[in-house]
């Protein structure tokens, strides 16, 4: 005579395989979900300088409005960009004191490390935020050089050689503006 388990076992195994299904089931529904969206343009300059576009789109999160809002000051010029009313970017064009290099000026600019340089330390830039000096706007009288930099806040984004392609572009459009003319 053989003896049977306790059909209480499979009970336990039934609810055990219901419970994982309530849990996966919406996981699993959830993957194939469609991302959110931009449902704003990305425009081509920010502040009155012009901007990649298509370089600056991946460090914007997804949102419904974009705003562009500058902060003058004599010394700097912020151009903040909102996205549902959250900073997403900040781009920076600052005199500082001449005969310094990027890595100084970014000091000032950022407590976060940023270890990637180019054009023998002209440009310094990570994941997420970059600076750059430009070529030849100097104000003599002051004895101060233009510094530019873009700082990607509102997104977990990350891609050290899109934001060089970004600082570059973005400072030597900065070098042909009026900023330069100071």
């Amino acid at each position: 005579m053989t003896r049977r388990r306790p059909a209480t076992g499979a009970r336990s195994g039934s609810a055990l395989v219901a419970a994982l299904l309530a849990v996966l089931v919406p996981a699993v529904a959830g993957c194939g979900a469609e991302e959110e969206s931009r449902d704003y343009s990305v425009p081509g300059a920010l502040c009155g300088v012009r901007v990649d576009a298509q370089e600056l789109t991946p460090f914007l999160p997804p949102g419904k409005k974009l705003s562009v809002k500058p902060v003058v000051n004599p010394a700097s010029t912020w151009c903040d960009v909102s996205v549902d009313g959250k900073l997403a970017v900040r781009t920076v064009q600052n005199w500082w004191q001449g005969g310094h290099d990027t890595a100084y000026f970014l000091r000032g600019q950022t407590l976060e490390r940023v270890e990637q340089s180019a054009d023998g330390g002209r440009y310094v830039y990570s994941g997420w935020q970059a600076f750059g000096k430009t070529k030849d706007c100097v104000d003599k009288k002051f004895g101060q050089e233009l510094y530019t930099g873009v700082q990607a806040y509102g997104s977990d984004h990350r891609d050290a050689d899109a934001m060089k392609r970004l600082i570059v572009s973005f400072t030597e459009a900065v070098e042909t503006s009026d900023a330069c003319d100071r």
